[in-house]
């Protein structure tokens, strides 16, 4: 925290949930009662000015990636979170993640804790996370977005196309090539999303590791394997249709098939704020609704 006890929070938030309005008028005026400094993703504030009709007094306007910060707060859902995540980038800017969304196992907080959250910073008593991030290169063409993912980087078929072939290296010895619609390269902040909905491990956050799911594979003998995140996985496709899927984080573009990719560990974790009254055990009793008797 600033010796001068002056933070400067930037505001993001998902700009189609029109629920959220008391959510945000509440965290602005905390935010506001402790004289921070505010600066607000620029489609958010559109957002807010014209749909929400709140207005943000004396704030500074995000455009790009280039924002400094003290705290990057985010109204929204795990995807909104995903989002914000790669705007901070390495920039070790703490995410307080407010879920408005659904399940919401990334932001940690919901609308009812933001005058704890907001108080815990200014106490010096927030707890933070480190998450480990993957980073996607090629060998033979540059990639079009940000090669970054908190959550995962999943290879996939296009979809009226048949299965693909990912021939797969560990620091550089072949592993296998996974005959199936894709294959899931996920952190342990992955593992409660696409790798679970595909049958993947559920991995605590701090063990160091990184996933391979494939989903929907030709041979049933093909089974989630996890490594040491020191390790390296170089991919090579083939396809009928001569291209394929590379989702960044749930941002997909298409590329020929042929190329050479390497996933390892990103230099830099992602800072993640998280709630003081739970744990990660606690949150899947919760979220994965663990031991509830649904029984009428």
């Amino acid at each position: 925290m600033k010796e001068n006890n002056t933070l400067k929070f930037a505001l993001f938030g998902n700009v189609y949930q029109e629920r959220k309005s008391a959510a945000v008028q509440k965290l602005l005026a905390v935010l506001l009662e402790k004289e921070a400094e505010i600066a607000v993703e620029e489609r958010f504030l559109a957002f807010l000015q014209e749909v929400q009709q709140i207005n943000v007094p004396n704030c500074e306007v995000i455009k790009g990636n280039d924002f400094t910060a003290d705290y990057a707060v985010c109204m929204g859902g795990d995807g909104t979170f995903l989002n914000v995540a790669s705007r901070v980038g390495n920039k070790q800017i703490p995410i307080l993640g407010f879920n408005t969304g659904r399940l919401g196992f990334l932001a940690s907080f919901s609308a009812d804790d933001i005058e704890l959250a907001i108080q815990s910073i200014y106490e010096g008593t927030q707890h933070e996370e480190e998450r480990s991030v993957l980073q996607l290169q090629c060998d033979e063409e540059p990639l079009v977005e940000y090669p970054f993912a908190l959550n995962e980087i999943a290879i996939l078929k296009h979809d009226i196309s048949s299965m693909i072939s990912i021939h797969t290296r560990i620091n550089g010895e072949y592993l296998t090539t996974y005959q199936a619609d894709g294959l899931i390269v996920g952190t342990p902040t992955g593992s409660t999303a696409y790798s679970l909905s595909v049958g993947g491990p559920i991995v605590v956050p701090q063990s160091q590791t990184l996933s391979l799911t494939p989903v929907a594979p030709h041979s049933l003998n093909m089974r989630p394997l996890l490594l040491c995140d020191d390790c390296e996985v170089e991919l090579w496709v083939e396809s009928r249709s001569h291209s394929f899927l590379i989702a960044v984080d749930g941002r997909s573009h298409s590329y020929r098939d042929g190329i050479h990719l390497h996933i390892r560990r990103a230099p830099y974790n992602i800072k993640v704020m998280t709630h003081p009254g739970e744990t990660f055990f606690s949150t899947l009793r919760r979220k994965m609704m663990w031991g509830a008797d649904n029984r009428e």
